[in-house]
Parts: C-alpha cells; sequence; structure tokens
C-alpha cells in the first residue's frame, strides 16, 4: 500500500490508474477476503460478487480482482456494469461479499476499488484488519510492471438490474411519476440507461440528456460550471419538471428544479428524512444545519465525512431503537440502516449509498408543492451550503497547515481574513477537518479530500449571495498555502 500510493480513502482504496497496476488490485483483493475468512464471510466456494463503473481501465481492475477471488477458491459472480446500490441490494439480500470498481466522481486517470461486506459497508475497523493481513502474489501470475499474465476471464453476467427498478417500482408504485416530464442526463454514469428505465418504471416520461462516450468526472457535491451550464440550457424551454443524473458509479444523486437549478446534496437529505418521517438522522459535521433547525427528528447525530462513519453511526441509532433510522452525505448519498413500511408496502433497509431514492422522494414530496421542487426546498429553514475544492493540493500540506491553525484557531482565522469577514470565530468543531463557526452564523469548513489531492472548503450562511461570498473568501484564503510554507 505504502509503496504504490494506493490507499484508503473515505470511499474504498483508490488511486492513480497507473498505480492501480494488476498485482496491487489483486493483493487488495486477497487481503479484503483474508480478512473476511477471519469474520466467517469468506471460504473457499463461497460467491463474491463484482461489479464497475464505465472509466476505461475498469475492465482490466475487474479482472486482477477476479482472479484473485478464483485464487483463493471463490465464486465470482460478475454483475456487469451497473450501479453500485444495485449491486449491493444484489449482494446484501444473499448475505454476499461484493465489490464494485470505480473512482466515483474523481478523474479517469484515477480509479478505485470499494469493497463490501456480506451485510453492508466496510467500515474502518475493517480496513484496519485488512492492512494487517500477510498476501503473497503466487508465481508466474504477474509480469515485473504488476500485470496480470495468468489467464483469466470475466464470468459472464448476471442480470441485476431488473431486481433494482422493482425495488422502488413495488414500494412507491407503478404510477408514482405519472404526469412527470423528467431529464435524465446521461453523461458517462454507469446507472444512465437504468434511471431511464426507473422512471418509466414507475409511470413518468424520460428524456435522455448529454450521454458521452469518454469519462466525464460529475461531482455531486462540487458541481462544474459545465453541468451548471448545461441544467440551464436544458430548462430553458420550461418542459421538464426536473432533470435527473448520478455520479460516475450512480450512488450519489444531482437533482435540478424546472429552472435547471442543481439542489444542493445536504438540502436533499434533509427533504427526503423529512418526507420518510425519520425518527433518527446521521449525517457528517460538513452538511447543512437546517436539519436541526427543521426539528422534524427525534434524534441527529454528526460523523466524520465518508459513508463508513454514517453507517456506524446510524445502525447505532437503529439498534437503539430509533427507527425509521437513516442518514446522507453532502453529496446526496443517502442510506437507509431501517427498513420504511407504509400502506402494507415496505422498502428494505439499504446500508449504502443510494442515488434513487432521494430523487424519487424529493419529487414525490413536491406533489403537495405543485411540482415544484423550488417551493419545495423553500418550505426548510434558510440555510445555505456551498462548496468548492483547491485543486493539486497536496494532502500532507493541507493537514500541516491545519495542524498550525489548530494552535491557535482564533488567530489563523483572524490571519486567513475570515474574522474581518465574519466576526469573531465562536465555536471550532475538529470532526474532520477544521469547522469554524463565526459570530453572525457564517460557517467555514476546511479539510483535505480522503480521495485526491485536494483541499475541501465549505460554507454555510443565512443567504445564497453570503455563502458565495464566504466561499470565495474561503478558497482565496487557502489558495496562498499552495506555495506557502506553514508558519
Amino acid at each position: 500500500m505504502e509503496r504504490s500510493g494506493v490507499a484508503f480513502g473515505t470511499s474504498g482504496a483508490r488511486g492513480l490508474v497507473t498505480a492501480m497496476t494488476d498485482a496491487v488490485c489483486f493483493a487488495y483483493t486477497v487481503g479484503y477476503l483474508r480478512h473476511l475468512e477471519t469474520l466467517g464471510e469468506f471460504a473457499s466456494g463461497r460467491p463474491v460478487a463484482v461489479a464497475g463503473d464505465l472509466r476505461p481501465s475498469t475492465p482490466r481492475i475487474l479482472t486482477a480482482c477476479v482472479a484473485a477471488i478464483r485464487y483463493l477458491g471463490g465464486e465470482p459472480v460478475f454483475c456487469g456494469y451497473v450501479p453500485t446500490p444495485a449491486l449491493c441490494t444484489y449482494a446484501f439480500a444473499r448475505s454476499m461479499p461484493s465489490l464494485m470498481v470505480t473512482g466515483s466522481h474523481i478523474p479517469a486517470d484515477r480509479n478505485g476499488i470499494k469493497f463490501n461486506r456480506a451485510h453492508g459497508e466496510f467500515l474502518k475497523q475493517d480496513e484496519l484488519a485488512m492492512r494487517e493481513q500477510d498476501v503473497d502474489l503466487p508465481a508466474g501470475w504477474f509480469d515485473d510492471a504488476g500485470a496480470l499474465v495468468h489467464p483469466v476471464e470475466l464470468p459472464s453476467v448476471t442480470e441485476v438490474e431488473d431486481a433494482f427498478i422493482a425495488r422502488y417500482r413495488d414500494f412507491f408504485g407503478d404510477d408514482a411519476l405519472s404526469g412527470l416530464r423528467l431529464g435524465v442526463y446521461q453523461h458517462s454514469a454507469v446507472g444512465r440507461d437504468v434511471l431511464v428505465r426507473l422512471v418509466e418504471a414507475l409511470g413518468g416520461e424520460a428524456v435522455p440528456l448529454g450521454r458521452a462516450e469518454s469519462f466525464i468526472p460529475v461531482d455531486t457535491e462540487a458541481v462544474r460550471p459545465e453541468d451548471a451550464a448545461l441544467a440551464r440550457q436544458w430548462a430553458a424551454d420550461g418542459r421538464f419538471h426536473a432533470i435527473l443524473t448520478t455520479d460516475g458509479d450512480s450512488d450519489r444523486p444531482l437533482l435540478a428544479d424546472r429552472d435547471g437549478n442543481w439542489l444542493r446534496g445536504d438540502v436533499l437529505g434533509i427533504l427526503v428524512a423529512r418526507y420518510l418521517e425519520a425518527g433518527s438522522v446521521t449525517t457528517p459535521v460538513s452538511s447543512n444545519t437546517a436539519l436541526e433547525k427543521a426539528g422534524f427528528a427525534q434524534d441527529v447525530r454528526r460523523t466524520r465525512i465518508g459513508s463508513p462513519f454514517v453507517v456506524a453511526a446510524m445502525t447505532d441509532a437503529a439498534a437503539a431503537g430509533l427507527l425509521p433510522s437513516m442518514g446522507y452525505e453532502a453529496n446526496g448519498g443517502f442510506l437507509l440502516a431501517s427498513d420504511i413500511v407504509r400502506d402494507g408496502r415496505t422498502l428494505s433497509s439499504l446500508p449504502t449509498r443510494d442515488s434513487v431514492l432521494p430523487m424519487l422522494c424529493a419529487l414525490l414530496a413536491a406533489r403537495a408543492h405543485g411540482d415544484d421542487l423550488t417551493a419545495l426546498v423553500a418550505s426548510l429553514p434558510p440555510r445555505y451550503t456551498l462548496s468548492d475544492r483547491l485543486v493539486e493540493m497536496p494532502t500532507a500540506r493541507s493537514q500541516a497547515h491545519l495542524a498550525v491553525l489548530r494552535r491557535d484557531p482564533a488567530a489563523g482565522a483572524a490571519r486567513l481574513g475570515f474574522v474581518n469577514a465574519c466576526g469573531p470565530l465562536t465555536h471550532v468543531d475538529e470532526t474532520d477537518g477544521l469547522r469554524m463557526t463565526f459570530a453572525g452564523g457564517d460557517i467555514i469548513h476546511l479539510r483535505p479530500s480522503g480521495n485526491a489531492p485536494e483541499l475541501r472548503v465549505y460554507v454555510e450562511a443565512d443567504s445564497v449571495a453570503r455563502a458565495a461570498d464566504l466561499l470565495k473568501t474561503g478558497i482565496d484564503a487557502v489558495g496562498t498555502w499552495r506555495n506557502d510554507a506553514p508558519v
């Protein structure tokens, strides 16, 4: 792991495609399965489900993972190129370990492997235990560059999309989206065709948009200017009630209103939790505080950023009887720790990111507001979040600057210009990165990305304009960190 530079981020192992050699991916998968052996979730002869996204490097990495499964005597079940939640729906229902080859939203020169246990996501304690496994590469299987030379082919595809679509049709009904015309921004998302099929299965009209042949890194948390412009362009003639899309592996949603304005993922999460009448809601510390101000949830839990932390906390809430228990992230991914029962129908728990459920719930909740998502959002307390990233910022440098800032947050905030812009610093939260709250209610949160050499900047304020000003202030301030040594 140290030699290759392929390490665990907030959601699985990720790295440059050039670093993710067949040998490295094989070793990761063997370590993963060896760990599952200690838990009784894998043994020779047991099935392991695999799937991947549409990156050019994904088939090669999948083949290396399948080679590892077969090396240990497992039976690989290839689910094809499908959404991560479709893979998980299939595997969790069968108590089957699964892995997804995906880099999610990051550029195509990078990729990753997301590991799951038999009933849920890999948690942080699993990552630590996996690191301790001793792995020997079989002699003669790899060349000196780490390329697989042992003959291995992917199995024939096991179809999983139909059951994934049925999950939502059976709960919401085949006329749930009747009367809605929905644009589906397809780009290079692995679930682009499944999303069209799903809208139609629930009675809506789906209009495919923007299909791409090369990979496009759509980030649901930091929307590219190109994607913002496309949505406004498509919405200009007023023919869509909403526009739907997902990130690369289709586990995070992006939903735009009829004017082409993309909804923030943490706002979407609040709307969905309210619609599903949550008893407990878990979300990372970076998410919009309108959740607490809305007051509908009996229990609210804040965690570090990353679905494993959300899964752990919402599972604890469910075990404590705080039902229904659910969670979401600022990137829009929504997770269910317990079943939802309505009108004699049950939506089973799915403790991994789901892009479909939040978009469906928001569209259905908007029915009470004339199918107007803007009006639905306006029903929440007025708090607005924005985020951006400082790219090509080495994680070690970000951490060094934050360490200096932590020693004296008030002085550091003043030095960065935050106190001048926001007033006195009143609270510091170090749950994940450094989240600073100021006297007027403004929030600036700095955090190194767990997936790429980037520094994330999150802000929150009482108006969109104020949040935009804060974000510019934050990005401009930390922009100097690229070249300035921490002092």
